[in-house]
């Protein structure tokens, strides 16, 4: 696919100039090519082992001390700090190591692991910076991605062009969020669109201060060029704006964990009326050090962003959000028909609708617990809806989800 083909744009395809970084959707200029490749090295640090996956991807095991974060000024003479205090657990149930209703891990795992001492990185191509607006916003999010759900404002919705069917809890100081996922491979109709399930940790208000940290699963052709179900994470400290980036896609995030690559592809995916399968992910402060740690499943601690980053994170969140979020670009003017979750509604239930189950929260004292007062929201019920419920497997959860576009969501 050729440079012209990448570039969607709402109106046309426009003709712009390599300057300030834009990238030209005519052929590629020799400054734009250099331009492109100093960003490229800067990214894929030098590996000491390459392992091909089979989706096309390229792992490289990079030294954990050469890892993208240390390019980060604050980070020079950062010492990597070891696990942190563990969690405890409010109700002993809960405490018990979940079993997921099968097993997952990352399609790379077939040709190969890293060796102790290194991290896998999944290695940026030409092609994927090709594919963003520009190098600068490669890696990052599109402003105004995420909408206070108590407030929500039409205007910023469709301006915005993302839609959530989420639940949320507010009003106190949370220290953390865990969930399992229901990991599915929603269709996408437009390159430029995407679809994700996440966990959201939220700080400060939702202006341009806005703190957060986010981590899940996402179907997204502009990132990573295809349609594949990918582990991903997310911050920013100031809404989207200048900070942050997926994964590994910027200094920020320290990786301290030598099997699990972000940005990979999961695999299997949940199918409809069949198999299911389900990620479990904890996101929480260190109460020593103050920096946010991510676990995925039982046993992969994959690191931590230090708490500097940070303004009012560095302190506490004053919210928490789970659920799904989706582009919506109105191709031909219609509401886009890009799935959420499983493509299906939560009244269709276990097999058939996407669901975030044991959802639980942290406190002060470092207890993980029930959630007071669970939320839901979303722009269009018809489009995208949530259903919440609780059990004594499943504790806290709800199913979510839906198709976008059909005779009720136009």
């Amino acid at each position: 696919m050729g440079a012209p083909e990448l570039f969607m744009v709402k109106a046309a395809l426009v003709l712009v100039c390599i300057c300030g970084g834009v990238i030209s959707s005519a052929s590629p200029s020799s400054r734009q090519k250099l331009e492109v490749q100093k960003h490229l090295n800067r990214l894929n640090k030098p590996p000491t082992k390459t392992i091909q996956s089979p989706d096309g991807d390229i792992i490289d095991c990079v030294h954990i001390s050469h890892q993208p974060a240390f390019d980060h000024p604050f980070l020079k003479d950062h010492k990597i700090q070891t696990m942190p205090e563990a969690l405890k657990f409010a109700d002993n149930k809960m405490s018990e190591e979940e079993t997921t209703i099968n097993s997952i891990s990352q399609l790379w795992h077939m040709n190969g692991k890293c060796p102790q001492e290194t991290i896998p990185i999944r290695r940026t191509k030409k092609e994927d910076v090709l594919r963003a607006t520009s190098v600068k916003r490669y890696g990052k999010k599109k402003h105004r991605s995420l909408l206070k759900p108590r407030s929500a404002d039409p205007d910023l919705i469709n301006e915005s062009g993302h839609q959530h069917a989420i639940a949320y809890v507010e009003g106190d100081r949370y220290y953390g969020a865990k969930a399992t996922i229901n990991v599915w491979e929603p269709k996408i109709q437009q390159p430029n669109e995407f679809s994700l399930s996440q966990i959201w940790v939220l700080g400060g208000s939702f202006g341009e201060d806005l703190n957060s940290i986010e981590a899940g699963w996402q179907v997204s052709p502009d990132l990573y060029g295809d349609n594949n179900t990918r582990l991903f994470t997310y911050w920013t400290s100031d809404a989207y704006q200048a900070t942050g980036c997926y994964n590994l896609l910027c200094s920020g995030f320290i990786q301290v964990n030598s099997e699990i690559a972000m940005g990979a592809s999961i695999s299997p995916v949940s199918a409809y009326r069949n198999s299911q399968y389900d990620i479990s992910i904890l996101i929480w402060k260190d109460p020593k050090e103050g920096h946010w740690w991510m676990q995925f499943g039982n046993g992969y601690v994959l690191g931590y962003w230090p708490s500097f980053l940070f303004s009012y994170l560095a302190e506490s969140a004053s919210m928490i959000e789970w659920g799904g979020e989706v582009v919506n670009s109105e191709p031909d003017g219609q509401h886009t028909s890009t799935q959420m979750g499983s493509g299906h509604f939560p009244e269709e239930g276990f097999g058939k609708s996407s669901y975030f189950r044991n959802i639980q929260v942290v406190d002060s004292s470092n207890n993980l617990k029930a959630p007071k007062e669970l939320g839901t929201f979303t722009e269009q019920s018809n489009c995208y809806d949530v259903q919440t419920g609780s059990n004594g497997d499943w504790g806290h959860y709800f199913y979510y989800g839906g198709p976008g576009r059909n005779p009720n969501c136009s």
